[in-house]
């Protein structure tokens, strides 16, 4: 078994670690440190600290407040409310003005579990997608979303960060981080599974059970939704012609989506979306929710044979 870890840990590290070496780094929170770690930055560097408490409106534009003064903020919550409650700051405040601001939100999902539908984002994808100018990364592990939150402070312009809640597998293999550019984690002639998040470990599952019977299944880490890696996405979609979409994210607006639209009128491809089905998520156990909405390696194996 490879060793867990959640990926909100990890970014609570990554902001720790880059901190001293960065002093323009500022994190702001909306009364939840504890659960998106930020605290762990907070501890190091209390100054540049800013506890915005349960307003994640004003916690966004003050973060653009910071941005425009030459600072790198990271504002983080849960991402229901950074992406759902404050829509219209961060399009507005941040994004329109072209703001230097890092949205990295966690518990996105319905992995978030026993806090229910009301508060896993499952639309959040693709609000932030459609914002123009918006940079959109989902790490697959604690691994990447320590490279991903650097590549981030190094870049220019708004970006979200989306992680969740619960400990998922940290990959055991090299995969260099260029925002914008996927990562083939397996190579395969039948069937191309494009994944994010922790549906990238699901979908490496899935295509170890493939070859198994026999069925050669390449496994793409689409780490960035947009800017999104269209050459990639074509070469492999057009070597296998079978292609699948994995996220935990709605079926509509997301990854799936994204790709669908770099294949529109460039082939001819049999195509499967695996996602949350157009419904909200409901409280429960984190693996039981991920039966329950069809995201397993299993449905995945299920979906490649389908085509």
């Amino acid at each position: 078994m490879s060793e867990k870890k959640a990926i909100r840990v990890a970014y609570g590290e990554a902001l720790a670690e880059l901190g001293e070496v960065n002093d323009k780094i500022v994190v702001l929170d909306a009364d939840l440190s504890h659960s998106t770690m930020t605290y762990k930055f907070a501890d190091k560097f209390p100054e540049r600290f800013f506890n915005a408490g349960i307003a994640e409106a004003n916690m966004i534009d003050m973060a653009a407040g910071l941005a425009s003064m030459g600072y790198i903020p990271f504002a983080s919550t849960f991402a229901i409310f950074g992406t759902g409650r404050a829509y219209d700051q961060v399009r507005n405040g941040c994004a329109y003005a072209g703001f230097n601001v890092k949205l990295a939100m966690s518990h996105a999902g319905v992995t978030l579990g026993e806090d229910g539908g009301s508060h896993q984002a499952i639309e959040d994808i693709a609000l932030m997608r459609v914002i123009p100018g918006m940079t959109v990364i989902v790490p697959c592990d604690a691994n990447e979303t320590k490279r991903a939150v650097k590549a981030m402070t190094e870049m220019q312009g708004p970006a979200y960060l989306r992680m969740a809640r619960m400990p998922s597998p940290i990959l055991e293999m090299d995969m260099p981080f260029e925002i914008g550019k996927a990562n083939v984690l397996r190579d395969g002639t039948d069937a191309v599974v494009f994944a994010c998040g922790i549906m990238v470990d699901a979908a490496l599952q899935a295509a170890a059970a493939l070859e198994a019977e026999g069925m050669s299944t390449a496994v793409v880490n689409v780490h960035t939704i947009k800017p999104l890696d269209v050459e990639t996405i074509l070469t492999y979609a057009k070597k296998c012609k079978k292609v699948v979409t994995a996220e935990e994210h709605s079926i509509i607006g997301g990854l799936g989506d994204a790709v669908a639209s770099a294949l529109l009128g460039n082939g001819d491809f049999k195509f499967a979306k695996i996602g949350v089905q157009d419904r909200f998520g409901q409280s429960g156990k984190p693996f039981d929710l991920l039966k329950e909405y069809n995201l397993t390696p299993e449905d995945i194996v299920k979906a490649v044979k389908s085509l």
